[in-house]
Order: structure tokens, then sequence, then C-alpha cells
């Protein structure tokens, strides 16, 4: 049976809730990009969905492979970069910690947060991250409400 390899790039606008709307603070232009690597669709589709109910104001865009990841942020104009990135360790290509070491040779991206997110709860993993970069290094959650809380972590980095 053949195999395809392929990656997605996927731009998500989330628009608040109309009862929301007056949450939105005054020093944060609306839609502000973040910038996710993630290669898992169902957490992909919980982080869209939960991103919106907390912070509506951010333009979500999501990269499934770090290659493809790293490709778009060398090709994005200076005023199209990101508030955020947020890698998820493992992903295909170049893992989260590949990335932030490439990320790293670059002072234009110096002054963006990056954040490792991963399953691994490995100490190692964490140090190696935060050498590379990172900003943080954020164990997935296991509950929705911690997920919400880590979620608006997130977005005060922005």
């Amino acid at each position: 049976m053949p195999t395809f390899s392929h990656s997605l790039v996927l731009y998500v606008n989330i628009v608040p809730h109309p009862q929301n709307q007056q949450k939105k603070t005054s020093h944060r232009p609306a839609l502000q990009q973040i910038l996710l690597g993630e290669d898992d669709l169902d957490d992909e589709e919980l982080l869209k969905e939960l991103f919106g109910s907390v912070d509506g104001s951010f333009s979500l865009i999501f990269i499934n492979n770090g290659r493809k990841l790293l490709d778009y942020l060398y090709k994005a104009p200076d005023n199209g970069l990101p508030c955020l990135i947020v890698l998820d360790y493992n992903m295909p290509e170049l893992n989260g910690e590949e990335i932030l070491k490439e990320l790293k040779k670059s002072p234009r991206f110096a002054r963006i947060p990056k954040i490792i997110w991963s399953t691994s709860q490995s100490d190692s993993y964490r140090r190696r991250c935060l050498d590379a970069g990172a900003d943080d290094y954020i164990i997935k959650p296991a509950s929705v409400k911690e997920l919400v809380e880590t979620i608006r972590y997130m977005t005060s980095f922005c």
C-alpha cells in the first residue's frame, strides 16, 4: 500500500463570541499571530477551540512539520512574525529542540517567545530545550481545565 508524505499549514482566525468581545484588552492589536508546531490533529482541534474560548484576538497558524515551520518563519516579513511560537517536541523532520537551535542562530527571532509543549516529562529534554532557547517547557495538561490555564499562560507572552 502506498504511503503519502505531506505537510499541512493551516491558518485559523479565531473570532470571539459577541459576549466576550468586551474582554479584549486595548494594549494588544487584534489578530496577532501565534505559530503552533503541532502534528496531532486531535490536539490541533482542541487547541483551536480552547484558544478561541480563552482569547479570540489571535490568528493561529498550525504547521505540522518542523522543516515547513522553519521555512514559514524564514519567508515571513519582519512585520508578519508571530508574537509566540509553540512547538510540540516531537514533529516530523525536525523536533522542537532542533527548531529552537535553528532559530537561535538568527537574531531576527530572538525576541519571539518560544514554548515547547510535550507529553514527555524528561528533565533532559526540558534542560536541552531551555538551553536551546525555549522560554518554557510545558508538559501537555491532562484535563481541559488545566489546558485552559496553560493557554492563558501562553497568551500572556504576546
